[in-house]
């Protein structure tokens, strides 16, 4: 069944044949991009980066300068692009995708620090939220994705609109792939709802709330920080409860592990929530949400 939906989302999407150069953030954004435009277009952050703190080469912030269209999540996944392209001017389009009509966002708790730019976090208002910023990994709710598919193929459909038929079509198909594999997920999940976990950082908010799992705590706050004594304490005593620790890729795993030692919490295998180990193409969303609940699963079930 799981191929066959990865095959699904692989072949759905039609090329169109404007030439029209987009970039991207990353792999994720890249993904639900090349399924509305039926290649798989530019991304900025190469494989085993960290999507939260890269340094843009040169010959990068050119092309962004020179793109038809620029697809980003925004300024709070991805604070060193929002500099660049305030920078650069251009006169491309910019599709936030956080800032896209019917996406549901989630807010970090008030007192989390979590380590991303506060001061590109504007526009609170707009979605009638007003503290300490959304938590930026919102593909990671099947729901935000398939909003962010129609966008995209709007947004395609103005710059070039002889082919705008086909990049509906193929957000249409993108939509019915993603609806399949929420409703494997779905079912994957439901035993093991209830088995409390720790993770690495803050970013699995929008997958546990859409399929109901118990996050005990993350050990890291913030994707750039490194946890202190005071709160690895905290999280041990959280992890009274939980079954299992995961750590993630990008991240050394030897505090997950010494933690671990400390508390007799089985450790899962790493996590890649951004799907940076993962090979680029239109079927990558399929494959990292996939990834996601056969980590999760592979430890809690046991």
């Amino acid at each position: 069944m799981r191929y066959t939906i990865s095959l699904l989302l692989a072949t759905a999407a039609f090329p169109a044949f404007a030439d029209v150069s987009v970039v991207t953030d990353i792999p994720p954004v890249q993904s639900l991009v090349a399924t509305v435009m039926g290649k798989t277009p530019e991304v900025l952050l190469p494989p085993g980066s960290d999507a939260h703190n890269f340094q843009l080469r040169p010959s990068q912030a050119r092309g962004l300068a020179n793109a038809d269209l620029v697809v980003w999540v925004g300024p709070e996944m991805t604070p060193w692009l929002a500099g660049t392209l305030d920078g650069i001017g251009g006169d491309g389009a910019r599709l936030g995708l956080l800032k896209a009509d019917g996406v549901t966002l989630r807010d970090y708790a008030e007192d989390h620090d979590h380590g991303h730019d506060h001061d590109h976090d504007h526009d609170h208002e707009h979605h009638g939220h007003s503290h300490d910023g959304h938590d930026p990994h919102a593909w990671l709710d099947p729901h935000n994705a398939s909003v962010w598919l129609d966008a995209i193929a709007v947004e395609l459909s103005k710059l070039d609109p002889d082919n705008a038929p086909t990049y509906a079509a193929n957000a249409a198909a993108g939509k019915e792939s993603i609806a399949a594999l929420d409703a494997e997920i779905t079912a994957q999940l439901a035993p093991i709802k209830d088995k409390p976990f720790i993770v690495f950082h803050d970013a699995y908010g929008y997958f546990a709330e859409h399929y109901g799992l118990t996050v005990a705590g993350a050990v890291s706050l913030g994707d750039a920080s490194s946890p202190s004594a005071a709160r690895l304490s905290e999280i041990t005593k959280a992890a009274g409860g939980a079954v299992c620790l995961f750590p993630e890729v990008q991240h050394d795993p030897k505090l997950v592990t010494q933690m671990a030692g400390d508390t007799g919490v089985t450790v899962g295998d790493a996590l890649d929530p951004e799907g940076s180990a993962l090979d680029a193409g239109p079927e990558l969303y399929a494959n990292l949400m996939h990834g996601l609940a056969d980590t999760l699963t592979g430890c809690l079930s046991r």
